[in-house]
């Protein structure tokens, strides 16, 4: 484990992120880096294509929403 450093306006940006994710600011920026790397070793996916394959490779399984369901 190491120490980045970023400048402080992506900081800001993540630390704004996180709180809207519910997710620490660390787990935010990995996040952010996880997904830059896989978007980059697979640029011809799009950003929710990587989601879900990394969701179900997790073992999630993701049930279609029902539109006007209460």
């Amino acid at each position: 484990m190491g120490i980045v450093n970023i400048d402080d306006d992506l900081h800001d940006q993540i630390r704004k992120a996180s709180a809207v994710t519910c997710r620490s600011i660390n787990a935010q920026a990995a996040f952010w880096i996880k997904i830059g790397m896989l978007c980059e070793t697979n640029p011809t996916l799009s950003f929710n294509e990587v989601v879900t394959r990394e969701l179900r490779a997790a073992g999630v399984v993701a049930r279609p929403v029902k539109m006007g369901a209460a």
